[in-house]
């Protein structure tokens, strides 16, 4: 057995971990996307057994994700909780297409800041929405009320024993988790998030604190096959547009998730395209149950990696071990407060949100800066899929801008020569600016027209400045282009102009 499965060992030891991580994980998603807890198990199973026994990236992990708890909400509360099976389905097809077209490979040219954005977004939308959870309140619909109304929320649950004992809970849940991380290297083997559901479910029995806890049906119930009137509200064009909101939010979370697990490991890369199509048969199984859409998750997956995984048998033994606690020990949620959850989702929640990344990119670019910002912000204020589209037309207004922008310095080069240095992109759109600027300067000097700094250089403006560098009276132009030899320079002769630039 272990000849057939040299790895056997260290997946199996690193599948615990990854279980006992995703097991508080999946319940605090489900809760927080407004459906049955069982939910998140079964999207959690299938995200082992199906998904992570197909091709595509051997040691990322995927699971109900905490990135997707917005949209998903959202949906159930603009459709129904039957609908969420149509568009988990529907996005899982349009996912499977787009691997069998080969375009997982281009996930990854959306920009990173715009994917930063959209999870600072969503963070921040999950922890104002889950501190309502944490202290029994009704949350806001919009993720703009939530934030304004938090203050006030957060005293009226001062004002209430319960509200404070159950915000009480959450607040502990997220020190435990915090704090874990500075416990012995050995106790850190079992997951803070689990350590901190143990203890909060302890506490409220032990002590009889008045908290609402998980409600638990079975799993076999919660199981829900899309009917006819499910399937015939694909025909909705708002339902459509939340297909493909789903396909598109969970395929670049889980193909930059791919990038990320693959900079943490030696072993195999991911191909792409197969990953995306282990992620829509993972979608298209999940509605076809009714359960949660799945995304690989970057918490699951760098736990996988940190404790050992050698294959993707760990991934699939994770789905096992959930199998089977929701097989012989579903009674056990029963005993979680729903406050521990919601502890969990805040601090998961807060990770979304990357304040170093924007920190660092402030210094030294700040226009991919304020697309991150703006990103969020619109989340927050407009919703998921409308606050990536600005998003993303943002990121590509300031690729064009910084294709179009032109720099040009003048410098006295001593005696009687005129620096001229050009920095940008040169194409026709620029040209007047360039022959303005170089034909307001005095005939009578030598130039120097430096191009090291171009990044493109387009027919009509090498016509153009060949055409002005013959009718220049001075000596000599030089000029400097970037892809030259070193220390090679090509020279005009005002007076000849036979040169290329």
């Amino acid at each position: 057995m272990l000849r057939s499965f040299p790895h056997l060992r260290q997946d199996a030891a690193a599948s615990l971990v990854v279980f006992l991580v995703a097991l508080p994980l999946c319940l605090g998603v489900a809760v927080a996307s407004g459906v049955p807890a069982e939910l998140g198990l079964i999207t959690g199973i299938v995200g082992g057994l199906v998904t992570g026994l197909m091709r595509g990236s051997s040691l990322q992990v995927s699971g109900p994700a905490a990135g997707l708890t917005v949209i998903v909400l959202e949906a159930v509360r603009a459709f129904g909780l039957p609908a969420l099976g149509v568009i988990v389905l529907a996005a899982g097809v349009l996912q499977i297409g787009m691997g069998l077209l080969r375009w997982g490979r281009w996930f990854r040219a959306i920009s990173l800041s715009v994917v930063e954005g959209m999870l600072a977004g969503i963070g921040l939308v999950i922890v104002a929405g889950q501190i309502y959870a944490a202290t029994g309140l009704t949350a806001p619909h919009s993720g703009v009320d939530k934030l304004i109304a938090l203050p006030g929320a957060l005293v009226e649950a001062l004002s209430s024993r319960t509200a404070l004992v159950s915000l009480a809970v959450g607040a502990g849940t997220v020190l435990v988790i915090v704090g874990w991380k500075r416990m012995p290297r050995r106790a850190r083997a079992v997951p803070g998030a689990l350590v901190a559901v143990l203890l909060a479910t302890l506490a409220a029995a032990l002590l009889g604190l008045p908290v609402e806890t998980v409600r638990v049906g079975g799993v076999l119930e919660a199981v829900h096959l899309p009917g006819a009137d499910a399937l015939a509200s694909l025909a909705d064009p708002a339902l459509l547009g939340t297909v493909l909101a789903f396909a598109l939010i969970a395929s670049a979370e889980s193909l930059f998730s791919a990038a990320a697990v693959d900079r943490l490991h030696p072993g195999p890369r991911t191909d792409y395209d197969k990953e995306l199509l282990a992620q829509g048969a993972g979608n298209t199984l999940c509605g076809l149950l009714g359960a949660l859409p799945l995304t690989a998750v970057i918490v699951r997956s760098s736990a996988n990696v940190e404790a050992g995984a050698r294959t993707k048998a760990s991934r699939v033994l994770h789905g096992v071990w959930l199998l089977l606690f929701v097989a012989l020990l579903p009674a056990v949620l029963a005993y979680i407060p729903l406050a521990a959850l919601a502890g969990i989702l805040v601090h998961a929640g807060w990770k979304l949100i990357p304040f170093g990344g924007v920190r660092r990119l402030w210094g030294h670019n700040r226009g991919e800066a304020l697309v991150l910002v703006t990103t969020a912000a619109a989340i927050v204020a407009v919703g998921m899929f409308e606050g990536v589209l600005i998003g993303v037309v943002l990121s590509v207004a300031k690729a064009a801008w910084d294709a179009s922008h032109l720099r040009i310095e003048h410098s006295d080069a001593g005696g009687d020569t005129i620096r001229v240095r050009v920095r940008g992109t040169v194409t026709f759109l620029k040209l007047p600016q360039i022959l303005d600027s170089l034909e307001a300067l005095p005939d009578s000097r030598r130039v120097v027209l430096d191009l090291s700094g171009i990044d493109h250089l387009d027919h009509a403006c090498r016509a153009a400045l060949a055409s002005w560098a013959e009718r220049h009276s001075g000596a000599e132009v030089t000029v400097a282009r970037s892809d030259a030899p070193p220390g090679h320079r090509s020279v005009l002769a005002a007076e000849q102009g036979r040169k290329p630039l």
